[in-house]
């Protein structure tokens, strides 16, 4: 998926114009490279494409421990946006990235995000329990 498809499904899921899909894509994806490890964000970057994958490589920025509600603002402040858009915007680049790539990625990846942040994700269909 070429970053115009990932923004294209993220303007579509989020009811946002194109050009504001794409910053907060961008914010949404260098605000996560910030918050998990440099190896996860180099196991997720390889499933992306190279324009996608390109805002996950960025130098981290320290870990910080904030939780979602850091998260969405560091979306808006990046993006220069509300922080109902952020969390809006967030939300659609999230459930775009659960579509790009592998199940175990995207667990590995929310396994790293602060408490809470599983509200902001459908939840991961499982396997029917058979005996």
């Amino acid at each position: 998926m070429r970053f115009p498809r990932f923004v294209e499904a993220v303007s579509r899921r989020s009811e946002l114009p194109t050009e504001q899909a794409a910053t907060i894509s961008r914010a949404v994806l260098q605000t996560l490279a910030d918050r998990i490890t440099a190896g996860e964000s180099a196991d997720l970057a390889a499933q992306l494409p190279d324009e996608v994958s390109g805002y996950l490589t960025a130098p981290a920025g320290g870990g910080w421990d904030g939780g979602v509600v850091t998260f969405v603002r560091r979306v808006a402040d990046r993006a220069g946006v509300d922080p109902a858009v952020a969390e809006v915007g967030t939300r659609a680049v999230l459930a775009t990235l659960r579509e790009t790539v592998t199940v175990d990625e995207f667990q590995d990846l929310v396994a790293q995000l602060p408490k809470g942040f599983d509200a902001m994700v459908d939840p991961i269909p499982r396997p029917p329990f058979s005996p």
